[in-house]
Parts: C-alpha cells; structure tokens; sequence
C-alpha cells in the first residue's frame, strides 16, 4: 500500500516537473531595452512571438494608454509635443549654477488623436525633486494646439541636468501621463 502511494505521487510530482520544464522551453522571458533603458516587466518570448507589457512600452515612449473594458481593447497613443523655453524673448537650454531666472514654456502639440482633460508642466532638479510650473484642464476639439505657462521664476541651486515635463491626464483618468520632456543643463 505504502509502495504504491510512493509510486503515484512520484507519477505525479514527475509529469507536474516535466510540464514546468515544457512550459519554460514553450515561452521564455526576454530583456526588452526601449531607447537604452531596460523595461521592468520583461517580455515573453513564444511560438515565435514577443509579447511585450503595453504600459511599460507606452510609458517608456512618452505616450498616453487607454484601456476600453467593455471592448478589451488597448490604445496607445503619442502626441508629438515640441517645447521651448524663453527667457524674456530669447530660447535658452543651458544656464549658470546660482543664477535666478524668470522664462516661460512654450509647447505645439500635435497628432493628438484623443481627448484629454488637462495639462501640466514642471522641472525635476538634478536630484528628482519635481516643482509644478503650472498645470491647467483643457478642452481641446483638435488634433493641434499651443500651450503657454505663465513666467516662473527659478533658482538653479544645483549644477546638472534639470529636466522639463510636460504631462497630460485622458478625458476620464486621474492619472498624470508624462508626453515629453526638455533638459536644462546647470553649469559651474
């Protein structure tokens, strides 16, 4: 009796081993690297497919998701933002460690092919400490438009890489996209 319980539980701890070993053959997890960095949530490998997260490819492209439950279906979408930064009537990307500034942002969006409900723009100093510049709900009937914060006044404390975000939140979500970014470089 004891013989023939270790003989099926062997039986079955035998084709349960060799069914994970076949499904880790059958799909196999691969390293996914988006513009030189390395996605958190690895692909899969399978029948000759990768399948990929399509929330970590979207955030590392800057671009807005939409999930539709009712469909199962998922949109991504990348609006072309361009944006730049103008102290007084002059465009700038590089400044002096110390200095105060006072500039404003200028964006074109366009290729915004989905309704959102607000903006926002902000700098990140060099060590990921994030300000809101200015941030706005918008109701835009068009794939283009214009956006311009007001003037800000800034102290760049630190020498290094301050970077411009500009986010945008879908018609319906609470959730801050980030769609592009510009980079100001402190010198000593």
């Amino acid at each position: 009796m004891k013989f023939r319980k270790l003989l099926l539980l062997t039986l079955v701890l035998s084709l349960w081993g060799g069914t994970m070993l076949f499904a880790d053959s059958a799909s196999q997890k691969v390293r996914v690297i988006v513009n030189g960095g390395e996605l958190d949530d690895a692909g899969i490998f399978t029948d000759g497919k990768t399948y990929l997260s399509a929330r970590q490819v979207a955030n590392s492209l800057q671009a807005l998701v939409n999930w539709d439950d009712s469909s199962r279906k998922v949109t991504i979408y990348k609006p072309n933002v361009h944006m730049f930064l103008f102290q007084d009537s002059t465009i700038f990307g590089n400044v002096t460690k110390g200095n105060k500034i006072t500039f404003k942002v200028f964006a074109q969006i366009d290729n915004l092919l989905t309704d959102i409900s607000a903006v926002k723009v902000s700098i990140a100093d060099p060590s990921g400490d994030e300000q809101t510049i200015q941030s706005k709900s918008v109701s835009i009937d068009k794939d283009n438009f214009w956006y311009r914060t007001d003037d800000y006044t800034y102290t760049f404390d630190k020498a290094g890489k301050y970077t411009i975000n500009f986010y945008m939140k879908l018609a319906g979500s609470d959730d801050w996209k980030i769609v592009s970014e510009k980079t100001i470089t402190a010198k000593s």
